[in-house]
């Protein structure tokens, strides 16, 4: 994509493009279906929300959920602009976001509870100022993937302790979004040249944005799950409107 264009927002200054063309549908949104693909984000989010404030869950989970519509607002700011300050948008909310998960997975065992939330939030905020001065690229991909890593033993750890088989499907709900939408992300950005080509643009990127955002839903209510059998609060993994995946719990009455 050409670095000169113009439009309402000015030149495009982000650092990193995907596989559309800009500016195709409205001179106020650079890259139109990669903006407009992080809605099921935001609406899954928000159904994850109203179910963890309803049934009183910890306030992580509300935090995560609340989180989850950050990231997707910052993607949808960057990629309706493509500028360097938004892209920061996208990029910071993603670290703050997996800091978050790594508290939710780990924190059940951590001996120094209280420690825990400190280091990260530092952290978190660490980095967000480092990110804003040094402009990481790949630095910042190596990070975040670091980051994923460390989260990937306690998630499987979680599995193999779980034996709601409609929990089980959860996770295997989350693998399979997860690899789909890499699939896509990944031709969207190394087959772009090809893809250009084609009469019909596949969307690879926004098709990234909409499996991840089933991703991070599921994560969320696996998560939830876990956690409230570790609080015995009896879940149930019950569906809304018979599609939509849940949790639903039973406090004790002492609770």
């Amino acid at each position: 994509m050409a670095e000169s264009i113009s439009s309402f927002w000015g030149p495009v200054t982000s650092t990193k493009e995907c596989c559309e063309m800009n500016y195709a549908y409205s001179s106020y949104i650079a890259e139109f279906y990669n903006t407009i693909s992080n809605i099921p984000t935001i609406l899954l989010a928000l159904i994850g929300l109203i179910n963890a404030l309803r049934q009183r869950f910890e306030k992580r989970f509300s935090v995560l959920h609340v989180s989850n519509m950050t990231l997707a607002f910052g993607s949808m700011l960057y990629h309706a602009t493509l500028q360097r300050v938004q892209q920061q948008s996208d990029e910071t909310p993603m670290v703050w976001e997996v800091l978050l998960y790594m508290y939710i997975l780990y924190s059940p065992d951590w001996h120094y509870r209280s420690t825990m939330p400190i280091f990260l939030f530092v952290y978190g905020a660490l980095f967000a100022a480092a990110h804003s001065v040094f402009h990481f690229g790949i630095g910042f991909k190596v990070h975040y993937i670091i980051l994923i890593l460390l989260c990937i033993p306690r998630m499987y750890k979680y599995y193999i302790h779980t034996q709601d088989a409609s929990a089980k499907r959860l996770a295997k709900l989350f693998l399979v979004t997860f690899v789909f939408g890499s699939l896509f992300g990944f031709c969207d950005r190394i087959f772009c040249k090809e893809i250009s080509s084609w009469p019909i643009n596949p969307q690879g990127h926004a098709l990234w944005h909409v499996f991840m955002g089933f991703n991070s839903y599921f994560a969320n209510t696996f998560l939830m799950f876990c956690r409230a059998q570790q609080r015995g609060w009896s879940p149930k993994v019950l569906h809304l409107m018979g599609v939509l995946p849940y949790v639903k719990i039973e406090k004790p009455k002492s609770q």
